[in-house]
């Protein structure tokens, strides 16, 4: 019969806690590669939302003039920037949203449902 040694798993566990491991960097989804003209495209979707007559006036209002809006955009992130140009159709400059005008709509129905109904 073999006898089995206890050096050789000794020397296996003592080969993977001193092999170092090398991990490489990794990109985050956030700064993942974006083309200049990508960014420009989302520059151009951004200033065109802003000059808006509504948005425009509503920035106004809160004291930006058409400058300072450019120059704030010119310093957002690609990232940043990229979700904003994704995300301006969920953006209101002022008022109430479609679906809060829908429920009023459906409200003033009822009521005259139930008008109609009570007389």
């Amino acid at each position: 019969m073999l006898k089995r040694s206890p050096i050789v798993p000794l020397l296996l566990i003592a080969a993977f806690i001193a092999v170092p491991s090398f991990a490489g960097p990794m990109p985050s989804k956030a700064t993942a590669n974006q083309s200049l003209a990508s960014r420009e495209a989302d520059l151009a979707q951004v200033r065109t939302f802003t000059t808006n007559e509504q948005v425009a006036t509503a920035l106004a209002a809160h004291g930006f003039t058409r400058e300072q809006v450019d120059q704030r955009l010119a310093q957002l992130s690609p990232q940043d920037l990229h979700q904003l140009a994704q995300n301006l159709d969920q953006i209101q400059a002022a008022g109430l949203t479609k679906q809060e005008w829908s429920w009023i709509a459906i409200a003033a129905i009822a009521v005259i449902v139930l008008i109609i109904a009570l007389s």
